[in-house]
């Protein structure tokens, strides 16, 4: 017997850019953001004159870095979602600017049979946002971007909505963690950090250099051992790494106090120990 249509489902197959192995998550930002709305005030609508600017916000922060403006890369979403039967939009507008948008005195929002499926389940919505940026983030960035569009990042953890594009079917290794940490002899690839607790590595994680939730395997070759600090900048994008494995600043990371001592990591090369396996 078929499964039951789930207008919700719908939420977790958007239609995304990608281009060169990456892909912009601005879709996604926009429906975690009417999520955030719909929780709080029981309507999931957002108007462009008064909603623009965070989600202009939210794209830079955390969508993929461009040179289109905040505004620009917010009317994509806003307009173009329409497309994917989620959302709808108080006017028939034909392009996706900000002037034609600001114009039009657009405003969007779920569709109301979404809207209500939502609403009729207590606890759904953080169940279903937690999907949604657990498909699209690493669990480093994924509390940030909760919290930046109003919903408890420890919301959502044990209500796991079971659909065909959980990303949670896909289960990763039990033992890649510590091989990891090991391979890079329980210090962080790229300062040098080892701190113990009764015998075992505090503050240190095994990174996966492409993320798990976007194909990233398990492998030697996809792993780094980084600080709790360090993992999560490389995850933002204020890390990373050439191909000839020398450390890289972002241009877009300021620091005025201790945060300083991440520029010292800039042109640093990977040193790990004889044998290790470096990123491929």
């Amino acid at each position: 017997m078929p499964a039951a249509f789930d207008p919700v489902d719908d939420l977790l197959r958007l239609r995304q850019y990608r281009h060169e192995g990456q892909r912009a998550p601005n879709k996604p930002l926009l429906v975690l953001m009417a999520l955030g709305r719909l929780a709080t005030t029981g309507s999931s609508e957002l108007s462009w004159l008064d909603d623009s600017e965070q989600l202009g916000r939210l794209v830079s922060e955390f969508g993929l870095g461009t040179k289109t403006s905040a505004l620009q890369s917010a009317a994509y979403p806003f307009k173009r979602l329409e497309g994917d039967g989620v959302w709808t939009l108080s006017s028939d507008i034909q392009e996706d600017s900000p002037s034609a948008l600001k114009a039009a005195r657009a405003s969007g929002r779920l569709t109301s049979v979404i809207e209500q499926a939502l609403l009729a389940q207590p606890g759904r919505i953080d169940a279903v946002a937690r999907q949604i940026v657990d498909m699209q983030f690493p669990s480093t960035v994924a509390p940030d971007v909760l919290s930046a569009v109003g919903l408890d990042p420890a919301a959502g953890l044990g209500d796991r909505v079971a659909t065909a594009f959980d990303p949670e079917t896909r289960r990763r290794s039990a033992t890649w963690r510590n091989a990891i940490v090991r391979a890079w002899d329980g210090a962080c690839a790229f300062c040098g950090y080892d701190g113990m607790l009764a015998g075992a590595p505090v503050g240190l994680e095994a990174a996966h250099v492409r993320w798990f939730n976007f194909d990233g395997p398990d492998d030697p070759d996809n792993g780094l051992a980084l600080c709790s600090l360090h993992h999560k900048l490389f995850d933002r994008g204020a890390l990373g790494l050439t191909l000839t494995y020398r450390v890289q600043v972002s241009e877009a990371f300021r620091a005025v106090g201790g945060g300083r001592a991440v520029y010292d990591l800039h042109d640093r090369e990977l040193r790990p120990r004889p044998g290790t396996v470096l990123p491929a």
